[in-house]
């Protein structure tokens, strides 16, 4: 039993000598700082495609409202919207305000006196004097007073708790912020996979309808002798396979609907309708933060670091509780047994302490926690170190999609763009007679296809794009970085 209280008072001296450095240091160790994101540096501009190639500005800030780049009124609504109307994102507002207030509570508890107003009324009975009068005495007491305490916070406790809960603050708004921008992304991503799944339902739909032609045309040669059995089973099959993949891509188009309706805060019956892939304008400029820049912008990073603040201030406040607890306490009032003689320099009543508690033997339980407090220390700047690299993964992943999105789109496009005139010029010949029908329908079919493809790759850079603009996070210097910090 005395082993343990020598290792705390050995443990207290020691901090007491070191300058009482009882809280290791707020900030994580510095971060790395690449060159550059990707494995292979990104070239400064992508694939031309419809005459428009996106440039990746590396060193520019990043975009506050980015979806407004994409020229799209219907869209720029939508976002604020589901920004205003969100059930989610309003839960989490909401939860940030209550950290606020139950912070303003602590500062309010713990750094301030607490004073009170006290009154009481009782009525009792006491055992008399055995020798003369009578056996008990029943008699009434009034008392008001005025109550007065504050703990001194000579070792920090007081102001490392309320230092973490400041912390853990931040880290909320900062939650809060990246749930915003993830909100803003989805529902720009939701907007454009609704509208490229109708665009592919309307494609194959007509893919469907020229496949059952070519089928019938091929059912009436063979009735003339002119195709075999296998040639109508082999088009009848390619027929119901096209049949197949509609339902399924008819459901993922409603899906995307009712997605994007909830993301919105309405219900799926009032899901609005789809926008066009033309409607929405391809953000030709996208800038790219600098690696040391990101590390100030990704909300996600900072919330990482005010982790590892308040689990910095969670190990002051268990080394603070190893040290004396100074409190002060104070009443003044008056009593007496008859209400008139309250108030009365007769019944004033007065005290004043001053109590000091130093922990001696808790059997190694404030020695534990501080370990404790420790090792999450040292998990929090693990878990930032790992959101670092997670971020810086998920940029260099995002640019390589944008710089394969554009090769891509530039061969589905040239693909697309060969198709329809083949189509073009196998309309005219069967006009004027020198290809049959089923040759005419046979070279839709391939252009068709070839939409198909041009559509998904379309789909793709605009939805990667809306990634890459998520992935940079807020510039510095925003309100809601300023309010955090408040």
């Amino acid at each position: 039993m005395i082993i343990p209280a020598l290792r705390m008072t050995a443990l207290m001296a020691a901090l007491s000598l070191a300058g009482c450095a009882f809280a290791p240091p707020a900030k994580p160790p510095a971060s790395p700082s690449p060159a550059h994101y990707t494995a292979e540096p990104t070239p400064a501009d992508s694939a031309k495609v419809d005459g428009v190639a996106q440039h990746f500005s590396l060193g520019e800030r990043a975009v506050p409202e980015w979806w407004r780049e994409y020229g799209n009124d219907t869209l720029n609504a939508w976002v604020e919207e589901g920004l205003r109307n969100n059930p989610s994102l309003t839960s989490t507002k909401h939860t940030l305000e209550a950290a606020h207030q139950l912070l303003r509570a602590q500062i309010g508890a713990n750094m301030l006196p607490s004073l009170d107003a006290q009154a009481q009324s009782s009525r009792q009975r006491a055992l008399g004097f055995p020798s003369f009068g009578p056996p008990t005495n029943l008699y009434d007491v009034y008392a008001g007073q005025l109550a007065l305490s504050y703990n001194f916070d000579v070792f920090g406790a007081t102001r490392h708790g309320i230092e973490q809960t400041a912390a853990q603050v931040d880290q909320q708004s900062y939650e809060f912020d990246a749930a915003k921008r993830s909100l803003a992304a989805n529902i720009v991503i939701a907007a454009i996979n609704a509208a490229s799944l109708e665009e592919q339902v309307r494609t194959t739909e007509q893919l469907s309808k020229l496949a059952h032609q070519q089928a019938d045309l091929t059912v009436h040669a063979h009735g003339l002798g002119a195709a075999s059995q296998d040639d109508v089973l082999s088009l009848q099959q390619q027929a119901a396979s096209v049949d197949t993949s509609l339902p399924p891509l008819r459901a993922q188009a409603q899906k995307a609907r009712h997605a994007l309706a909830v993301l919105l805060g309405r219900t799926p019956d009032q899901a609005p309708a789809n926008l066009t892939l033309s409607d929405l304008h391809l953000p030709e400029n996208v800038p790219v933060s600098v690696p040391s820049d990101l590390l100030h912008q990704r909300p996600d990073i900072l919330a990482a670091e005010a982790a590892v603040h308040a689990a910095s201030a969670k190990v002051g406040v268990a080394t603070a509780n190893l040290f004396p607890q100074i409190s002060l306490s104070a009443t003044l009032g008056t009593e007496g047994f008859k209400p008139s003689s309250l108030f009365t320099s007769a019944g004033s009543v007065w005290s004043a302490g001053l109590s000091l508690t130093q922990p001696i033997f808790h059997g190694g339980e404030l020695i534990a926690k501080r370990k404790a407090a420790i090792a999450s220390y040292n998990a929090s700047i693990a878990d930032y170190q790992q959101t670092v690299l997670n971020a810086f993964q998920n940029v260099a992943d995002t640019l390589t999609a944008l710089d394969q999105d554009a090769l891509t789109l530039q061969a589905a496009h040239v693909q697309a763009e060969s198709a329809r005139q083949s189509f073009g010029n196998a309309d005219a010949r069967y006009r004027l007679g020198a290809v049959s029908y089923p040759s005419m329908v046979l070279s839709e079919q391939h252009w068709q296809n070839a939409r198909l493809t041009e559509i998904q790759a379309r789909a793709a850079r605009l939805a990667d794009t809306a990634a890459l603009f998520q992935a940079m996070g807020t510039p510095q210097g925003t309100a809601l970085a300023e309010k955090s910090r408040r």
